[in-house]
């Protein structure tokens, strides 16, 4: 097996992602465990560290690590202040918050402010980086999909800017505690393509999407459908709103990164409008570890 040359993780809300990386990128091994942010207590992000990963680093030691995701927030282990956009992988590099001075370090994650209002990302950034030296791009158009997805815009290979929606969270939030909850399935385990389709191109038409919403409603009042179609209605609204707020010009090409349900999903509402798009998963945050740990060895 080849020598590991970084540990790199992920670390979120309610789960953590490690990967023992080769120089070239190979992924050596890897490791997840439902222990985010929400379940460590405070003072406790070392020892968990170390119930996490301490095998590996004490297999190779002095194996540098990177971190990214909320670890490195203000409920983190040390909170790692924002890199202000526009901001490229260097910038990135230079601005590493380090718990272990030259061994492990976190990631600062992004800012950004669009008339007075700022917008923040922790993790996503590495991803977007990865997406690019895996594609060999410099300019792009991304779309980071999940509990709130991020739509990043790359130029000069530099993060110029980003948005956050609320899209994943809203949909949960529909789904359970809404009076649409009592209509729907408790799962997405029967979705409904058709359904999807008819939901984001709805989301496009005139009323806007707090109008639109209450059709779930009404379709189940006169038993017009199903709880599964009107779940996969649901979601095709939502993210059929969110595209129609990016107003991107006539074939935009897009790079979906995250988990294939979500990015499938996404593929197919930007489809649907003539968007190509181009799909990446976890790889894309290993290979952004990597190359912020190759810059910042100079």
């Amino acid at each position: 097996m080849s020598e590991p040359a970084l540990l790199a993780v992920d670390w979120g809300t309610t789960t953590l992602r490690g990967a023992l990386l080769a120089s070239d990128g190979k992924v050596l091994a890897e490791h997840a465990a439902p222990h985010g942010l929400l379940s460590i207590p405070p003072g406790g992000w070392a020892d968990a560290f170390a119930a996490e990963f301490g095998a590996w680093l004490a297999a190779h030691p002095g194996l540098p690590c990177l971190m990214a995701g909320m670890v490195g927030s203000r409920q983190g282990w040390v909170e790692a202040p924002y890199c202000a956009c526009p901001a490229n992988l260097a910038d990135l590099a230079a601005q590493l918050c380090w718990v272990q001075p030259g061994r492990v370090a976190i990631v600062p994650g992004l800012s950004v402010e669009v008339d007075g209002l700022p917008d923040v990302m922790r993790g996503e950034e590495t991803q977007v980086f990865g997406a690019l030296a895996l594609l060999g791009l410099s300019q792009a158009t991304l779309v980071l999909p999940g509990t709130h997805s991020k739509w990043v815009t790359v130029q000069g290979g530099r993060i110029t800017h980003f948005a956050t929606y609320m899209t994943g969270e809203v949909y949960a939030l529909l789904r359970q505690q809404s009076i649409l909850a009592r209509t729907l399935p408790a799962d997405d385990a029967a979705w409904v393509a058709e359904a999807f389709d008819r939901g984001v191109d709805q989301a496009q038409a005139p009323g806007g999407l707090l109008h639109h919403l209450f059709a779930v409603r009404a379709l189940s009042l006169f038993d017009r459908q199903d709880g599964p179609w009107l779940a996969s209605y649901l979601s095709g609204l939502l993210i059929g709103d969110e595209l129609r707020a990016q107003a991107l010009p006539a074939g935009q090409a897009v790079v979906a990164v995250g988990s294939a349900l979500l990015t499938d999903r996404y593929q197919r509402a930007l489809a649907q409008q003539g968007h190509p798009v181009r799909q990446l998963g976890a790889e894309a945050a290993w290979t952004g570890l990597l190359a912020l740990s190759t810059a910042a060895r100079g």
